[in-house]
């Protein structure tokens, strides 16, 4: 039982650590003023449609947090 209670813990901390990192992402989201605009984020709007979807951003971002999580886990 002990082992189970280690584990929650460590999950616990892992969750908060995620959740720290996203609110800091969102706040300081709005003075990156690249992020989502990069080559490769594609745009299409019409009269009565828009769609956009960031594909280069996301690519960007899963680097990035693959690079942290892997620096991390060593």
């Amino acid at each position: 039982m002990e082992a189970s209670v280690s584990e929650l813990g460590r999950f616990l901390v892992l969750v908060g650590v995620v959740l720290i990192a996203v609110g800091l992402l969102l706040s300081l989201a709005g003075k990156l003023p690249w992020l989502g605009r990069l080559p490769g984020d594609f745009y299409y709007k019409t009269d009565h449609v828009t769609i956009y979807f960031p594909l280069m951003t996301s690519i960007v971002i899963s680097l990035v947090l693959t690079l942290l999580l892997y620096l991390f886990r060593r």
